[in-house]
């Protein structure tokens, strides 16, 4: 039989010292509150409560129910932290994500709003992989198709692929690009850029891949803060000057980080 702890967190029961609540649905979002808070632990039982905003006993109960169902440890002298269940939960919900799936819905409203030929992708290797792609409403002829394997240094979406990457890794991915056919690109101004890029947090393709075509891209990352694929907002030279590729940078960053937020990146 379980104990009081846990009863009082499936019941939506009233605590003492707390003002009265009608829902069990209250409990329950007491009980995510408390998982959330712990997030960055260890946190000691009256921190957790000054988080919480509730009394010490009703934390602690709240606690020892989740503790029960292993969504949280306590350690003595240390204090509360994310169980091994919120793990297992963690890893098997990774291991059904899609990224394509995931990323559709916010590359379509990218496409509608921008009216130019979205494009998502992944690092297969020394090459960016293109998994899916939105052609725009705009006269333009884009190249790409879906399964295409193309350069990681000469493509805006290639080059987000790498903006984690050590500076001293580009050298050797530049020459593999280039002995397989890339366009010849002055190493030096391309690195100046790629700096440029890693601040900022998005990447440019300058007609480097494919003549007087222009893109803006930007990374997409996992709950490990790991880059895992990359979006792109693809058009000819004549709709992509550079005032225009300034103002569509921060929407490709916010739907980038979107589609990241729903695999569970944070800040």
């Amino acid at each position: 039989m379980r104990n009081d702890a846990s009863n009082a967190l499936s019941s939506g029961s009233e605590f003492a010292g707390e003002p009265p609540r009608a829902s069990g649905s209250q409990t329950l979002l007491r009980g995510l509150d408390v998982m959330e808070a712990v997030v960055d632990g260890p946190v000691s039982l009256a921190a957790l409560a000054v988080r919480l905003g509730l009394t010490r006993s009703t934390t602690h109960r709240l606690a020892t129910a989740l503790i029960e169902r292993r969504y949280l440890t306590f350690t003595p002298r240390l204090g509360y932290q994310p169980g091994p269940k919120l793990l297992e939960l963690g890893f098997a919900a990774q291991r059904q994500t899609d990224i394509v799936q995931v990323a559709r819905p916010h590359l379509e409203s990218l496409a509608l709003a921008t009216e130019d030929t979205v494009h998502v992708g992944v690092r297969d290797g020394t090459r960016a992989l293109y998994l899916d792609k939105i052609p725009g409403r705009r006269r333009v002829e884009i190249s790409s198709r879906v399964g295409d394997r193309q350069p990681l240094t000469a493509t805006g979406l290639g080059k987000a692929l790498l903006l984690d990457d050590a500076p001293a890794s580009w050298e050797a991915l530049v020459a593999d690009d280039q002995d397989g056919g890339a366009r010849p690109i002055d190493y030096a101004t391309w690195v100046e850029r790629m700096h440029g890029y890693v601040a900022g947090g998005h990447a440019y393709d300058l007609e480097e891949n494919e003549d007087l075509i222009r893109c803006v891209a930007a990374p997409v990352r996992d709950a490990s803060g790991r880059i895992v694929g990359a979006i792109s907002v693809s058009s000819a030279a004549q709709y992509m000057d550079d005032d225009r590729m300034a103002r569509l940078t921060g929407e490709v960053r916010s739907t980038a980080h979107a589609i990241s937020r729903d695999l569970g990146w944070s800040r």
